[in-house]
């Protein structure tokens, strides 16, 4: 992929006429009861009306953001093996990367006075964005220390309605019935994969409970909220400036809160060349899952993003098969199929361009450099 013109160039004030107007949303074809012939050949073509390019690239960035999520845990599992467990700084590594590559070009278009003036005039709400994901991340580290396999697993689904509720707040989209149908389905398909760990006794005793259902669901929370908020940023904003005020004030929010909590740790951890390689390809697997996962958001939603990473758990079980030659439950299996099954219900009636208006726009104060180009990223 060429990332510099897929993802970077997304302004649109040169060309208005591409997304600034009010998005024409074909209905899907009806379905016709009048005969069982009849019925069931609508319903042939309604299932193929839903397969247009944008569904499937959102399905296929859905399926890479959650196989960058299983890479994270797998990194993060042999990190800890390794003696390495600084879950704070290892997020540090995150927001710097992604400060480093965006925000360079943010000056570029904007000038630096005028990237100035945009973290004077709007600073605040990325800042509340920033520490949001920072804390969310940080407390959903600290319930896996303190509660079980299983709570988290069921908690962590939580951050699916907080998206809903967020995203109906932001934004005021009119959910149908198949889409929450479609909820309930990718949901049972994670209840698929839980009951399998609980069969195959993968769970572990827990060290409080109480203290680490409260931080998973607080960190659920803040998943559904900075996703939900940063769909709303990203529809109205360019998508450098919003990932890249997002890296700078994480880095800043979780510097400051690695040296306060891990500054002894740091010291202590074993700091060899495997290590930092892990530690490299955790935080490209997280580069990539923080810049697909907006053009997810305007292709179709962050709800829908939250819904695909719940097949996560079967690419770890792929990564199992081979680098700790797991023995895999049968339900793994059919648990993928019904996820993947749920994020087609989501759109049975509703197409993803339904979920809203995709017109990034620099700042009104900002006088852009350079001219964009001719299309948006997640404009499809």
């Amino acid at each position: 992929m060429d990332t510099k013109h897929d993802y970077i160039d997304d302004s649109i004030d040169a060309q208005p006429t591409l997304v600034s107007q009010e998005v024409v949303v074909d209905p899907r074809p009806p379905l016709d009861y009048t005969s069982l012939r009849a019925f069931v050949s609508s319903l042939r073509v309604r299932f193929v009306s839903i397969w247009t390019k944008r569904f499937v690239l959102s399905l296929l960035a859905g399926q890479l953001v959650s196989l960058c999520i299983t890479c994270t845990n797998v990194t993060t599992t042999e990190l800890v093996d390794r003696n390495w467990s600084l879950p704070t700084t290892q997020t540090w590594f995150l927001y710097f990367s992604i400060f480093i590559v965006y925000t360079p070009y943010t000056i570029y278009q904007y000038g630096f006075k005028g990237w100035l003036k945009m973290i004077w005039k709007d600073g605040w709400r990325y800042i509340i964005l920033a520490a949001c994901d920072v804390e969310g991340n940080f407390l959903a580290v600290k319930a896996y220390n303190y509660t079980t396999l299983l709570s988290c697993e069921l908690l962590d689904a939580w951050a699916i309605p907080s998206c809903l509720f967020f995203s109906w707040l932001w934004m005021r989209p009119r959910y149908k019935l198949s889409q929450l149908l479609g909820v309930l389905v990718c949901v049972g398909g994670l209840g698929m994969l839980v009951a399998s760990d609980e069969l195959t006794d993968k769970d572990w005793p827990a060290l409080s409970r109480a203290k680490g259902d409260v931080f998973m669901i607080v960190g659920a929370t803040l998943y559904g909220f900075t996703n939900a908020t940063e769909e709303f940023f990203v529809r109205k904003s360019p998508l450098y400036e919003v990932v890249g005020q997002l890296g700078m004030w994480g880095m800043i929010i979780n510097g400051i809160q690695a040296a306060g909590l891990e500054h002894k740790d740091m010291v202590q951890a074993t700091w060899d060349g495997k290590n930092i390689g892990i530690l490299v390809a955790y935080t490209a697997s997280m580069f990539i899952l923080y810049t697909v996962a907006p053009m997810l958001y305007r292709m179709a939603s962050s709800a829908y993003y939250n819904l695909s990473i719940l097949s996560s758990d079967f690419y770890g079980l792929l990564f199992g098969l081979f680098l700790f030659h797991y023995r895999p439950y049968w339900l793994y299996f059919p648990s993928f199929v019904v996820v993947i099954v749920g994020l087609v219900i989501y759109f049975w009636s509703a197409p993803p361009e339904s979920q809203g208006k995709i017109e990034p726009r620099a700042p009104e104060y900002v006088t852009k450099r350079c001219d964009p180009l001719p299309f948006v990223a997640g404009q499809v």
